[in-house]
């Protein structure tokens, strides 16, 4: 999993990503003329693979990862002014995530100026998001300059597809020009397939994270409720998907807790009346919002998770952890992870029954444990 984190100049983006990596990384800067981002990779905290772990005592213990990279500050107007090599750069980078991180400022520091002189945590959600809408705009003009050009020379199913784009990226434009983002709407499965390599930044699913200071930490829920209210911001409607969510954190007391040992972090944040490290929050988030869960195998040499999107059938589940897997799946040997606990063994669990034999179309669920039957 791949998440893009971005905000504008000052917003403590790297204070963020230092907290979720817990790294020291300075401010992104240039470098031969290239842009260099900070990249991290997370090991996911999960009890139930610890658990396992416990049990099974293996070789190895291998958690599902996430990767953040942090791009240099966004600048209002970046992508119509003059320096398109480092707009393109930064860009890039985050059109590569799966999902995008927003780190919108909060605090106030009299020792850290604003890019526009004021705190304004809506304004600069709108300056960060119609400058993703202006570059997905200059991608979408270009592409149909080539269209108009070039469609006359195709024919049959070819021409067929084009069309489809050509319409969709019109469709597009419109909804761009009126600053309506494009995660903001549903696509046919023609539509989405013909538009997928773009990478529109106007489209990626965004957790907005708000960064406060110490000293108002109090404001969270309002700040969130806030963008609820004007960008439609989700995460509690059971079974669906959200494209945006919201939440807050204190980057600067995050970023404090990531550099102690485990159980002097506990005990402050026990005093502050911090539930969870803001790096399980994030990635608890993160997960919600890219519609991912967690599956488990397990023995003596290794136990895993292994991250799938929801609703991926047993067969293409096996394919993440080998191709031949997927290529000679014959059955799927499943448990819940409840169940291995409460049972404490393989062994145990099939005496009671609660071991099942699925099909390539079995819908893997998050916390199962899976055995895959295969010939190649």
């Amino acid at each position: 999993m791949h998440i893009g984190i971005f905000g504008l100049s000052n917003s403590g983006k790297t204070t963020v990503f230092n907290a979720s990596t817990r790294g020291n990384a300075e401010v992104a800067s240039y470098v031969g003329g290239l842009i260099l981002p900070n990249i991290g990779t997370v090991k996911v905290p999960d009890e139930r693979l610890e658990k396992l772990s416990k049990i099974y005592l293996p070789k190895k213990t291998v958690p599902a990862e996430v990767t953040y990279t942090d791009v240099p500050g966004l600048t209002k107007g970046m992508s119509s002014g003059n320096d398109q090599q480092a707009q393109t750069q930064i860009f890039t980078h985050l059109r590569n995530a799966e999902a995008l991180l927003h780190v919108v400022r909060a605090f106030e520091d009299e020792n850290v100026s604003h890019p526009d002189d004021s705190v304004d945590p809506i304004r600069d959600i709108d300056t960060a998001e119609i400058e993703f809408m202006i570059a997905d705009l200059g991608i979408i003009e270009k592409r149909l300059k080539r269209i108009d050009r070039d469609i006359r020379k195709l024919s049959g199913t070819d021409r067929d597809r084009v069309r489809i784009e050509e319409q969709t990226l019109r469709w597009f434009q419109e909804l761009l020009e009126s600053e309506t983002p494009l995660r903001a709407v549903e696509m046919s499965d023609d539509q989405e397939k013909v538009t997928r390599g773009y990478r529109f930044l106007s489209q990626k699913p965004q957790l907005i994270l708000f960064n406060v200071g110490e000293e108002n930490r109090e404001d969270e829920r309002k700040l969130i409720e806030m963008a609820h209210e004007k960008f439609q911001t989700s995460g509690q409607i059971p079974g669906k998907i959200p494209s945006r969510m919201a939440s807050a954190i204190c980057g600067k007391l995050e970023m404090e807790l990531a550099q102690m040992e485990e159980e002097d972090a506990a005990l402050f944040m026990d005093d502050l009346g911090i539930d969870e490290p803001g790096l399980n929050k994030m990635i608890r988030l993160s997960y919600r919002l890219l519609g991912v869960c967690s599956f488990f195998t397990v023995g003596a040499d290794e136990v895993r998770a292994w991250t799938i999107s929801e609703n991926t059938p047993a067969q293409k589940a096996a394919g993440e952890i080998h191709s031949d897997l997927e290529r000679g799946f014959i059955r799927a040997e499943v448990i819940r992870y409840q169940d291995h606990i409460k049972y404490g063994s393989i062994v145990e669990a099939k005496k009671r029954g609660v071991v099942r034999l699925e099909g390539k179309d079995y819908i893997v669920r998050d916390g199962d444990i899976m055995n895959i039957r295969f010939n190649v």
